[in-house]
């Protein structure tokens, strides 16, 4: 846990220097802001269940519009605009992440591999990612978001998921999985994320306070962690809804930064979200097992669909969401689907 300690506040230091650094520059002409902080947590625990899709935890920093912190990573920004296909600087943010992901089976006391269950994995990763905003050239009376990621990371003992979440069953006072010998072995990962999304310049008006909106979104990932594709879309309905496109969304299965775009139009916004996804799965590491080594595997499904319902509420500056998720079976032999919660919050911070 030390050492997962030590990620964090190395990748921090770093990151928020970058923020101070692109602050200072904007000082200079007049602006202050320096991004949108935020913090997203998921895990089963939530759903009353400890199994499959275990946690996830990701912090992460999204730079104010015309971002220009990035000229120091010119061949990642070059790369990530190459793949995104309405760069324009000034509707451009720019985003850095680090997260850490774990999968376990069932079974929590058994120390023998379980090889007809999933196996024991983590993923701990950095990630850079740009964010465009634009008007849909088909139809103007919609808007458009594009967000590309990168992500490398490791899988194996160095993403120290057996420590984090044994860390995490000792404050709850709750018996540790034991079988983490048995997990997937040490192995680079790279990860290219893309989604699109849309949405109505301005919702759908329902009564004197209420409104409401759909965004739709499709996506794609490549990269020895995950190959997929999938479509979908959210439904939002509550008071003063923001001009964005939120809800945020999982932190795998759709960009959880739900701060691109407007705020609401007053300090106060609260509404709830239903959303709905489908994906074909190509390739899934912590079903597949390694990529160039012999490990525990099981039959993956490829069609896989995730189904949330949540609330949000907006206050200022803070922004705070709790999800419920529902994902459908990920491979053959599972009896159930898979259930966990997630809160996300979020802080847009001023210099």
């Amino acid at each position: 846990m030390i050492g997962m300690t030590r990620l964090f506040l190395i990748f921090l230091t770093v990151a928020c220097g970058l923020s101070i650094a692109h602050a200072d520059g904007d000082v200079a002409s007049g602006k202050s802001e320096l991004g949108t902080f935020s913090i997203q947590h998921e895990n089963d625990l939530f759903a009353g269940t400890d199994r499959h899709y275990s946690s996830g935890l990701r912090i992460s920093w999204l730079s104010p519009e015309g971002d220009n912190v990035w000229e120091p990573l010119g061949v990642v920004q070059g790369l990530l605009q190459t793949v995104a296909q309405e760069y324009n600087r000034e509707r451009t943010r720019f985003g850095w992440a680090l997260g850490q992901d774990i999968y376990t089976p069932e079974n929590r006391l058994a120390t023998d591999l379980i090889s007809d269950d999933r196996p024991y994995a983590g993923w701990l990763y950095g990630s850079l990612s740009i964010h465009t905003v634009t008007a849909d050239p088909n139809d103007r009376t919609r808007k458009v978001s594009e967000s590309v990621e990168l992500s490398l990371g490791v899988v194996g003992p160095e993403s120290l998921g057996e420590e984090a979440q044994d860390f995490i069953h000792e404050a709850r006072l709750i018996d540790p999985f034991r079988g983490w010998a048995n997990q997937l072995k040490t192995e680079p990962g790279i990860l290219l994320n893309y989604e699109r999304k849309w949405r109505r310049r301005d919702p759908i008006p329902h009564g004197e306070y209420f409104e409401a909106d759909f965004i739709p979104r499709m996506g794609a990932s490549l990269g020895n962690v995950m190959t997929q594709a999938g479509a979908g879309g959210a439904v939002r309905f509550g008071y003063n809804l923001p001009r964005d496109f939120g809800p945020p969304g999982l932190i795998h299965g759709s960009q959880p930064l739900s701060s691109l775009g407007s705020p609401p139009k007053g300090d106060f916004s609260a509404y709830a979200f239903f959303m709905a996804d489908g994906r074909f799965v190509a390739h899934n590491i912590f079903l597949d097992g390694n990529t160039f080594r012999d490990s525990h595997s099981v039959d993956k499904k490829h069609w896989v669909a995730d189904l949330t319902v949540g609330v949000a509420l907006i206050y200022g500056r803070f922004t705070l969401a709790y999800t419920n998720a529902l994902r459908t079976k990920e491979f053959d032999g599972q009896d159930r689907a898979s259930r966990f919660g997630s809160v996300s919050a979020s802080f847009q911070a001023f210099f």
